[in-house]
């Protein structure tokens, strides 16, 4: 029998998931190409640069020398605020304190995204979401950063992406966990779950307005992955243990990589006994 098909999805949850990446070095590991991989929101951009041909290795390094120091970031996110016109600072007059996500992707990810979907090693599909007609939208074609740019589009931190005459947020308030786009013929779906739960402040104890926000996100994107869960599951879920980190943890980086780097040995020991079961089967 032949090797089995090994199908990839990588959920949004903002900084959460740049615990998607100890996945891809056990999938490195084990001399292992996804056949197809999915993403939405961080899992799209991750994905991306995975299916472009970037290493987990390249991308742990490239995480840590982008956003391991607070001073590379904030000289990043003033050139991120300093736009080719005034009119772009904000994003337009109805975005005030939004960033552009495509700026953001140009300044802080610039060298590890392709330009386009035809470039990509490995075939992928970024999720988003058709604001206006409430409807998930698929990307596997086309401009890879536009579609990235839309499916991190989230509301609150990014303005919304205008493509094509559609304006897209991100993907994760339609598909937080998209195994479902990966292609049927996957004989093995994994799927790396990184939206966790609203965080309690102990001192406080009450959420913050922009906890809110955020925490009615996380609880809604676990209402659409359970509701999907009830109809199909995937064949090796994975929840990497970084609850206690919030959406725009970014800073931590380094403590999101390093609380998560045992999953690097757990899903080689897991998949290793999935793919045997399937090859016994």
């Amino acid at each position: 029998m032949s090797t089995p098909k090994i199908g990839l999805a990588l959920g949004g949850g903002g900084a959460r998931g740049l615990s998607h990446i100890p996945v891809l070095q056990a999938l490195d590991d084990m001399g292992i190409t996804p056949h197809a991989i999915t993403g939405t929101s961080i899992g799209a951009l991750i994905g991306a640069g995975y299916a472009g041909g970037v290493s987990g290795d390249e991308l742990e390094a490239y995480t840590l020398e982008t956003l391991g120091e607070w001073k590379k970031v904030l000289s990043k996110l003033v050139e991120v605020s300093m736009p080719k016109r005034f009119a772009d600072l904000l994003g337009g007059k109805s975005s005030i304190g939004q960033f552009d996500s495509k700026r953001v992707l140009e300044v802080f990810v610039g060298d590890v995204l392709k330009n386009d979907f035809s470039e990509l090693s490995i075939p992928f599909q970024a999720i988003a979401a058709d604001y206006y007609k409430a409807e998930e939208v698929r990307f596997s074609e086309g401009n890879l950063v536009d579609a990235v740019s839309a499916s991190i589009a989230i509301p609150f931190v990014f303005r919304p992406v205008h493509l094509n005459d559609t304006v897209l947020i991100d993907g994760g308030v339609v598909n937080p966990l998209p195994f479902d786009v990966l292609p049927s013929d996957c004989d093995i779906v994994i799927a790396v779950d990184v939206v966790g739960t609203p965080k309690r402040d102990e001192k406080r104890g009450f959420p913050s307005a922009t906890e809110s926000v955020f925490g009615a996100t996380q609880i809604l994107m676990q209402t659409i992955s359970q509701e999907k869960l009830k109809i199909r599951a995937p064949d090796l879920s994975i929840f990497p243990n970084i609850k206690q980190y919030q959406v725009l943890d970014f800073l931590k980086a380094r403590e999101i990589l390093e609380d998560s780097a045992g999953l690097r040995d757990e899903v080689k020991v897991e998949l290793d006994q999935k793919i045997e079961n399937y090859l016994i089967s």
